[in-house]
């Protein structure tokens, strides 16, 4: 659905509400949610009681405060363009989330949704995934999209990832904002290439900047892989075990091994994409050339060896022996920076 027909639909459901209200144009941002489900005991409070016991009085606070009141209900989702099924089960949805937040942002919720161009099936589907999303209040939603705007993310990318990661939208955007300088600084990869980190990992946003570290400088140090490559092959998609774990397998075997300064190898290493993104079973076959049962044995072994292992945070590594000629060289992959090098602790 394009952001065109989805703003139409949210307008007909406005105009829709306003006009079956005796408090005039509905206020999204400001709504109090007054329930229609029997039991539902979250939106039930001594303020709807006592609208529906004393209703002019209940419009004179309304017209003072400048508050008006609008009602959550299975019509007004269905008028939002849900089907009587999904209207359902968003309306069940709202009454199990704790708390009276979900009650107060549900629609404003739900409305900027749909504004972001997402169909009713897309908007349930991600609700679904996310129910914290009830709870975001609606200036911090939009001001969480625009921020992800700026950050490259343009129409379709970013229906694509909110749909797929809908998490993202309640996360605060100064986190956000500090891993993006995490990537840019210590890892230095270009702006184009975090919006495609952003874009197809987009967990990356909740995961600890030391393990990231970690995992940054092990791929890079340890298995000679550049920026570019990484993107390429969406590395953070991926735990660390699970990078490890497939790269020590290849190089114990033969089939990998660390570049040296200058990046030569004396044997053809498997691209990363090669090693991560193949299941497992078209891993040990094409890449690994090994059975089910080895790498069963191998699993095991090391993981008793990094049991066995001090818990570290950062990975050592030979930047020391960069004569000055090689740290001057730009490179290509990081947009004309020198190789990421590792900072020495004072």
């Amino acid at each position: 659905m394009g952001i065109a027909v989805a703003a139409r639909q949210v307008l007909r459901w406005t105009v829709r509400t306003a006009a079956s209200s005796p408090l005039g144009p509905l206020n999204l941002g400001r709504c109090h949610l007054q329930p229609q489900c029997v039991g539902c005991g979250l939106f039930c409070s001594s303020t709807s009681r006592s609208s529906r016991q004393s209703p002019q009085h209940n419009y004179k606070l309304n017209h003072v405060s400048e508050k008006p009141a609008t009602e959550l209900s299975l019509q007004s989702l269905v008028d939002m363009g849900f089907t009587d099924t999904q209207a359902e089960q968003i309306y069940e949805a709202v009454c199990k989330v704790r708390g009276g937040s979900a009650a107060k942002h549900a629609l404003s919720t739900l409305a900027a949704l749909f504004v972001l161009g997402l169909s009713p099936s897309s908007v349930l589907k991600l609700l679904q995934k996310c129910p914290q999303l009830y709870t975001v209040k609606e200036s911090q939603l939009q001001q969480r999209i625009e921020n992800l705007r700026k950050l490259g993310l343009v129409e379709g990318s970013l229906q694509r990832v909110v749909a797929y990661y809908p998490q993202i939208l309640t996360v605060p955007m100064k986190t956000v904002k500090t891993v993006v300088a995490f990537l840019r600084e210590k890892c230095l990869f270009t702006v184009q290439q975090v919006t495609d980190i952003l874009r197809d990992s987009p967990a990356i946003v909740l995961e600890d900047l030391g393990q990231l570290e970690y995992k940054f400088q092990y791929v890079y140090f340890r298995m000679g892989v550049k920026q570019a490559e990484m993107v390429k092959s969406r590395l953070f998609r991926f735990t660390l075990e699970d990078v490890r774990c497939r790269h020590c397998f290849l190089e114990r075997r033969g089939l990998y091994q660390t570049p040296d300064k200058k990046g030569r190898t004396t044997i053809a290493n498997p691209i990363l994409d090669s090693i991560l993104s193949a299941n497992q079973d078209t891993f040990l076959t094409a890449v690994a050339k090994a059975s089910p049962e080895e790498y069963e044995v191998f699993q095991r072994l090391i993981a008793r060896e990094w049991q066995g292992q001090e818990e570290y945070g950062i990975i050592e590594a030979d930047s020391d022996d960069y004569d000055e000629e090689e740290e001057d060289e730009e490179d290509e992959e990081t947009g004309g920076k020198a190789g990421y090098r590792k900072r020495r602790n004072k």
